[in-house]
């Protein structure tokens, strides 16, 4: 009993207690967690505007449990127009009245604070490259509006990041799980340089507009009328401008002259509205506003389709990409899109259960293969039980710091427990080793531990040109590879080789 509870008490075996302990709390798993989580709102949409939000826990709609995303399609089918929405969530009641869509995409409940990547639940990956060379603060700044770009537009899972090749030459990483959305791909791509001119003379900017009005009172789809080719919807929203761009307004309007256009009076030139110095409409300016310093215009656009319905659909679309521009601003450069891919949320889910059930069996394969190694059930036990360990840590590290957990770093996970299971065989080996030959415990398991730093020290040297390129593919397989080798040497492999000495001093009858 002595000996047990020096083992339990041992510092090396109680830095892997606390360590394993604090990583299950940082995965905080709940494995039968209900519902489903809101994961995108439709911007001016009826839900957005009574507070329905990403990141909401629906548990209930008008009554009907949701279990899962199964649950809410049905509910789906069900939905019509002009229906009264009622939402139970955990943070209260939501109460709308629902259009032609609910307003709104979800996603499962999450079964821990592990965050997945694209390669498991779906979604899109865009790779984008600057036009010209970018200083630091200009990158910070370029990730910083599509991140916000991104968020105004509704998503919530999304990452966005700077990476750089062999060359140097910089790239900006999109990540946006659970959606493939061509439009966000567009929205992030655009520079989004606004100027509203009067002739050749520049009246505002995208800097100079203070609000953006998204409200059903201020913005939406005016009128839909049927055209050669199909349907056209025009759509129109108020902006507020500053005080200095409405003087210059003033200023040039006071110089034009009147026309008339169907029995209506109206300055002689127009309103040119440009993005990214291509014009997207002209509107005519109200003979009342010359020489005002007017701070309210109204922004007007279309959308096209085959239908009524697919052109209200493309205009709402491409008012919500413009609102999401002028709220976030330009961007301080062009960007090409590099590459673009898109994995469905079933091919992920495949893509996960595969993956998880390669390393299970690489887990119990090893486990099989030690036993047989050495014949002794306690040390092939011990073992594989401080793999799982390891993992388990690995894990909880990556849902403390963040990081999405995908294919690559899967491929990592198994490298690192490949890595772990090679140093507690060379412990193993080492205690062992005939004692007057070879020396005392505490110098084999010196000579062991002396050993497994060394081949750590190499497995991180090669990883680290991985990690600091910043590809991705490669990037999360580095940071695992190099994040378990580490967990290894410095918590889990120490209190394996207490284990082990203790285990084989006691089939020896030595304690």
């Amino acid at each position: 009993m002595a000996a047990i509870k020096n083992l339990i008490l041992n510092p090396r075996i109680l830095l892997l207690l606390a360590i394993l302990a604090g990583a299950i709390v940082a995965l905080n798993p709940h494995p039968f967690a209900k519902g489903v989580v809101v994961e995108s709102v439709v911007s001016n949409s009826s839900a957005e505007l009574n507070g329905v939000t990403p990141g909401l826990l629906i548990y209930s709609i008008n009554g009907q449990t949701i279990s899962d995303k199964a649950d809410f399609e049905k509910f789906l089918s069900t939905l019509g127009p002009n229906q009264t929405i009622q939402l139970e969530t955990n943070k209260g009641r939501y109460v709308f009245i629902s259009e032609e869509e609910l307003g709104f995409s979800v996603k499962p409940a999450p079964k821990s604070n592990l965050k997945q990547g694209i390669d498991l639940v779906g979604g899109a990956r865009v790779l984008l490259k600057p036009e010209q060379e970018l200083t630091s603060q200009q990158v910070v700044d370029l990730v910083a509006i599509i991140q916000k770009r991104l968020n105004t537009f509704g998503l919530q899972d999304v990452s966005v990041k700077s990476v750089s090749d062999f060359s140097g030459q910089t790239y900006i990483l999109v990540e946006m799980a659970g959606t493939t959305q061509t439009q966000a791909a567009k929205l992030i791509s655009q520079q989004g340089k606004f100027e509203a001119k009067i002739g050749n003379e520049s009246v505002f900017a995208g800097s100079d507009i203070k609000q953006v009005c998204r409200s059903a009172e201020c913005a939406g789809v005016r009128a839909c009328n049927q055209v050669s080719d199909g349907w056209a919807c025009e759509f129109q929203f108020k902006v507020d401008i500053s005080p200095e761009a409405a003087s210059k307004h003033a200023a040039i309007t006071s110089k034009l002259g009147t026309i008339f256009v169907n029995g209506k009076s109206y300055l002689e030139k127009k309103l040119d509205l440009y993005l990214d110095d291509e014009l997207v409409d002209s509107l005519y300016i109200s003979s009342d506003l010359k020489g005002v310093e007017a701070t309210s215009f109204v922004i007007e656009g279309s959308g096209v389709g085959k239908s009524e319905e697919l052109a209200m659909k493309a205009a709402l679309d491409n008012m919500k990409t413009l609102q999401t521009i002028l709220i976030t601003g330009s961007l301080p450069v062009k960007l090409e899109i590099v590459k673009v891919d898109t994995i469905s949320a079933a091919l992920g889910e495949a893509f996960f259960k595969t993956a998880m059930l390669a390393l299970i069996a690489a887990i119990f394969v090893v486990g099989i293969i030690i036993f047989l190694r050495y014949r002794k059930p306690a040390i092939a036990g011990s073992i594989f039980l401080t793999s799982m360990s390891e993992i388990v840590i690995i894990l909880g590290m990556a849902a403390l710091i963040k990081w999405n957990l995908d294919l690559p770093s899967i491929a990592g996970l198994l490298a690192a427990v490949g890595t772990g299971v090679d140093a507690q065989i060379i412990i193993t080996d080492e205690l062992l080793t005939g004692k007057e030959e070879f020396g005392g415990w505490k110098e084999r398991v010196k000579r062991a531990l002396a050993i497994i730093f060394g081949s750590f020290a190499t497995l991180a040297a090669a990883m680290i040109p991985l990690w600091a390129i910043g590809a991705t593919m490669l990037k999360g397989f580095a940071i695992v590879t190099i994040i378990g080798a580490a967990i290894g040497v410095f918590i889990t492999r120490p209190a394996y080789s207490v284990i082990a000495e203790y285990l084989i001093k006691s089939e020896r009858k030595e304690i």
